[in-house]
């Protein structure tokens, strides 16, 4: 039947106390912490008796239910006042007219304990024959009743909750949510939704395994947990997304800043997933009701929304809707969706910045550097669509179509002529981490023809701190092709010394950063020329990008910079530019 355990459990006490004399019926249930029993059923007892056993701890002494779930068998106690097992209840039960006790665990199919079975007489004895069957028979239909309401427990929570971290899924976050909603309306209080997405999760992984990621989540699953009210709910959406409910909310943002700060400062404290010790970090976004949103759909997309622009300032940082954030939600999936047709349609082009040799002036290599001629917004830089490009995955064809133009270029103007050089190719994180690289990086060499001495990948210096071992294993990979790698962005990121002597790479690039007010600024000077000096002493090249004055210029031949790039040469010009150059012929 459908019926409530306890009306199950009921019945059954009424059913076998009809068919005796002076026996009264009581089931106890195994609580969720497996040491006490709690009060499942006893029609006849008297309610005073039933309150006072209501909690009895599972254990030796703890009359004869107490006994029987302790040892896993049935306990016989023909005399309550003389009974050592009742040494410490037998007052209480004397008190109720009850002198004999016969408890027998009820046990899953399984053999777990799920709580005890008792018959009490008014009389001093044991069971008789038929009584003793009956009560293996009440036993057994008592388990019956007691696993199918477990397991419809366990059916309805699966159905609510999330398999891995436990915490209720979004079946029923609306729910809770339309109900905090319902209770702020009644009583003038806010709801703050709170949408969580760790940073980078795909990165743990790619690197560490499935198992570690999984283990990531609980761990800041958990975290979360600890840091809200009891009343709160968080939930998981699914992958790394989270959603924290705050009920009942002070109309003061102050307050509710509060409690975002300690569950960022929880989430990115160190979690140590096997031999790998990492911090995670999660971008937050923040919708409150009815400032944002009088609706639970409402206040979950512009939550969503806070989130993206939190993701937007950089990661592991909170935003508090602002209803423009919908504009450029919308901005940014038609820029998502003119990005797909973008190289189907052959809108991307590649422009070629010239890096110089400080002592000689002599052009050596180019910078290929994409734009995109958008059909409606002309011509795009990349910071205008690579950060979209990089989100949603489309940065690998991307980086696959500039690898491959730009070894294409660079073997026609060696064709019409002139005097080889090095291109150099960005390579962004997403496409490092492709496992078919290597492969990518060969058939584009082969396609064009081009010598693998005369291409050069450019990776950023925290890109490889992000995962060493694997850096420095594609690097010496890529440089067994013939290729070369130089550095990015050098003095940013955070790699050691040490480390820095394990990577093949034949260049280091000083920050654009580092460069501007490298004419004035101590500090600037201070860093660059570090650079340069540590490049000289591991035998590197480096070359100073973002250089635009005579000043900067000066600078860096002095403290005998090897190479630079920047305005004060050439801005990025189109390939024809490039080859006029060259030639000595005049640009456009």
């Amino acid at each position: 039947t459908s019926s409530p355990l306890e009306d199950v459990l009921d019945c059954l006490m009424r059913l076998a106390e009809s068919q005796l004399t002076g026996i009264f019926g009581s089931v106890l249930l195994l609580d969720k912490d497996g040491s006490h029993l709690r009060h499942g059923a006893a029609p006849s007892l008297a309610k005073a008796y039933t309150r006072a056993i209501d909690g009895i701890a599972v254990g030796p002494k703890m009359g004869s239910c107490g006994t029987a779930a302790y040892r896993r068998e049935p306990v016989i106690v023909a005399d309550i006042m003389h009974d050592p097992l009742w040494q410490d209840h037998c007052e209480l039960a004397a008190a109720h007219g009850y002198r004999s006790c016969w408890s027998t665990p009820i046990l899953s199919h399984q053999g777990a304990v799920l709580g005890a079975f008792a018959m009490y007489s008014t009389t001093v004895r044991e069971p008789t024959a038929a009584e003793t069957r009956l009560i293996d028979f009440t036993t057994r239909i008592a388990g019956i009743a007691i696993e199918r309401k477990l397991a419809e427990d366990r059916i309805h929570f699966m159905a609510n909750h999330d398999v891995l971290t436990g915490l209720p899924n979004r079946a029923l976050l609306e729910d809770r949510l339309s109900q905090a909603i319902l209770y702020a309306q009644r009583y003038d209080r806010w709801v703050t939704v709170v949408f969580i997405d760790l940073d980078n999760f795909k990165l743990v992984n790619d690197t560490l395994g499935h198992n570690a990621g999984d283990e990531l989540l609980k761990t800041v699953a958990s975290r979360i947990v600890e840091r809200v009210r009891a009343t709160d709910t968080v939930v998981r959406l699914g992958g790394d997304e989270f959603v924290v409910v705050l009920f009942d909310q002070p109309t003061n943002v102050d307050l509710i800043s509060e409690t975002l700060q300690a569950i960022r400062a929880a989430i990115a404290e160190p979690v140590q997933l096997g031999a790998h010790r990492l911090r995670a970090t999660a971008s937050i976004g923040i919708a409150s009701y009815p400032k944002d949103g009088t609706n639970p759909d409402t206040l979950l997309a512009n939550a969503d929304a806070a989130m993206y622009r939190a993701k937007e300032f950089g990661r592991d940082n909170f935003q508090f809707y602002a209803p423009e954030f919908n504009t450029r939600a919308h901005e940014k999936f038609v820029l998502q969706e003119d990005l797909r047709n973008a190289l189907a349609r052959s809108e991307f082009t590649l422009f070629y910045q010239p890096q110089v040799d400080l002592r000689s002036g002599h052009v050596f290599a180019v910078e290929a550097l994409i734009r995109w001629n958008h059909p409606t917004r002309g011509m795009l830089a990349p910071t205008a669509f690579i950060p979209t490009a990089e989100e949603t995955s489309l940065i690998v064809p991307i980086g696959d179509w500039v690898l491959h133009e730009a070894c294409r270029q660079n073997k026609a103007w060696q064709d019409a002529g002139l005097p080889p050089m090095t291109v150099c190719v960005n390579v962004s994180a997403r496409q490092f981490r492709e496992k078919n690289l290597i492969g990518r990086v060969a058939d584009a060499l082969k396609v064009s023809g081009l010598e693998a001495r005369y291409l050069e990948l450019e990776v950023t210096e925290s890109l490889i701190m992000q995962d060493i071992d694997l850096a420095v294993a594609t690097m010496n990979q890529l440089q067994n092709l013939g290729v070369q790698i130089s550095i990015d962005d050098f003095g940013t990121g955070y790699s050691s010394l040490s480390a820095l002597k394990t990577f093949p790479v034949a260049r280091l690039k000083i920050d654009k950063s580092f460069i501007n007010d490298i004419a004035a600024d101590e500090n600037d000077q201070a860093v660059a020329s570090a650079v340069i000096s540590l490049g000289q002493n591991l035998n590197l090249r480096v070359i100073a990008e973002g250089v635009e004055t005579d000043d900067q210029v000066a600078f860096l031949r002095k403290n005998n910079c090897d190479e630079m790039q920047g305005y004060h040469f050439s801005e990025p010009v189109s390939a024809p530019d490039i080859e006029k150059m060259l030639s000595g012929e005049p640009l456009d």
